[in-house]
């Protein structure tokens, strides 16, 4: 692990390649709420408060990030459903991994957050037929994407997360 910032690799945008491929996807987002729940009873509170890299956000502020994230996520989701081609807002992450209850919620309550999301957000990956897949929403600053593509985004930023706190625990 040399670039303690991209532990699992950068990401690297596509389109999912198949059924196998993306029920893969979905199983891997099932998971993470549970690992990411399992990794964290592991630390002791003050590791919270530990960055996972110099001038890196702390693990506490990883945690509710990732909600903040899938909960965005989930939303493009369900306007790509239900719109044709919406264009989504885009938020400031590093800003909001400023706010207030980013320091003094506890990261059970993201995490739970983070399990529900998953649960309603996996249903709704599970439903969908491939041409539900090629639906897409605009983002602002970088141009459309499928839900194959966002798909595998969101994925990947679960792993990319768990990776940087799992650091902090091997460290």
């Amino acid at each position: 692990m040399n670039d303690l910032r991209y532990p699992i690799g950068q990401y690297q945008r596509r389109t999912v390649a198949d059924a196998g491929e993306r029920l893969a996807l979905i199983g891997s987002m099932r998971e993470l709420p549970e690992k990411l729940r399992h990794t964290v009873a592991d630390l002791p509170d003050d590791h919270l408060n530990i960055s996972y890299r110099e001038g890196g956000w702390t693990i506490r502020q990883v945690i509710h990030h990732l909600a903040d994230s899938h909960m965005n996520g989930y939303m493009r989701f369900k306007l790509a459903l239900t719109e044709d081609s919406p264009e989504i807002k885009p938020y400031r992450q590093d800003a909001w991994a400023l706010t207030h209850e980013n320091f003094d919620t506890a990261v059970e309550v993201s995490v739970n957050l983070l399990d529900g999301i998953h649960k309603r957000w996996t249903n709704l990956l599970a439903s969908l037929t491939d041409m539900d897949y090629e639906r897409k929403f605009i983002h602002p600053e970088t141009g459309p994407w499928t839900l194959h593509e966002a798909l595998g985004l969101y994925e990947w930023h679960g792993r990319h997360h768990l990776a940087h706190i799992q650091s902090v625990g091997k460290r």
